[in-house]
């Protein structure tokens, strides 16, 4: 069953200490030969969310885009952009 797993460095948000709105997209690359599955993609995903809901954001908006093919035998991917608000 093909899964989908994280780019590498694609978890990286930037921005000041006080703003009140993040903006982090997040590729996601479908293993469409060897190992992985859909719940390692759903875990990742939430890991993102928690970590950010740590720092006192949470998740107001979410979309998804199917951003292209690796090549030949080598899966798809799907890009995610989120938008986390600071809860004040």
């Amino acid at each position: 069953m093909a899964g989908f797993g994280f780019d590498s460095g694609s978890l990286k948000a930037s921005g000041k200490s006080g703003d009140m709105y993040l903006v982090i997209q997040v590729v996601l690359t479908e293993k469409f030969i060897g190992t992985g599955s859909g719940i390692s993609s759903l875990t990742n995903l939430q890991s993102a969310i928690n970590e950010q809901a740590a720092k006192g954001y949470r998740l107001h908006t979410i979309s998804t885009v199917s951003s292209g093919s690796k090549g030949f035998l080598s899966g798809d991917k799907i890009q995610a952009t989120m938008v986390f608000e600071k809860v004040l």
